[in-house]
């Protein structure tokens, strides 16, 4: 079942403090290795996750500026850390503290990426959950999706610059 078709259900699903969700990517963002804990979270089987493109468990309330911001710092070969709203198989949604670094080869090269999530704690949604939702707000009052996302990708910008801190440090007070 394709991501956008799936409706959210409003459902909150959580998981152990102590657990870790892990998944592997190709540089296409295509799912070549999820652990137990993220296909208990996302409801899907083994099978149906690898080839699959990470989107697949894409909430529609995630800002794509986000996104944005973790491609580029990925491509770059920097890691990133970002709160994310999943979306599982029967559209109940978690919420995490993704890491994401990049897997290098051999000789260097970028051949991967590597992302390990935490639940994040109470408090930070209570930060996070506004802004997203103005992030989103700006995406859909656009004209077209292009401006949107310009204009969401600026409040982001924006809001960390008015805190006199790095990205990285910003999402580490919240």
């Amino acid at each position: 079942m394709a991501p956008n078709a799936i409706a959210p259900t409003g459902r909150a699903r959580t998981f152990g403090e102590s657990e870790i969700i892990v998944s592997k990517t190709d540089l296409r963002g295509r799912i070549r290795y999820a652990n137990d804990v993220f296909l208990r979270l996302s409801d899907y089987a083994e099978a149906e996750v690898l080839g699959r493109p990470h989107s697949i468990i894409r909430h529609p309330d995630m800002p794509r500026a986000v996104f944005k911001l973790l491609w580029e710092r990925l491509k770059a070969g920097s890691e990133i850390f970002a709160y994310v709203k999943n979306m599982a198989r029967n559209g109940d949604h978690y919420w995490v503290l993704a890491h994401v670094t990049p897997t290098r080869g051999p000789t260097g090269e970028i051949v991967g990426y590597h992302s390990n999530r935490r639940a994040p704690r109470a408090d930070a949604l209570a930060q996070i959950e506004p802004l997203y939702a103005r992030l989103r707000a700006r995406e859909t009052g656009a004209r077209n999706a292009k401006d949107g996302l310009a204009a969401s990708d600026r409040l982001l910008r924006e809001v960390v610059a008015e805190t006199g801190l790095t990205y990285e440090r910003f999402i580490f007070t919240v």
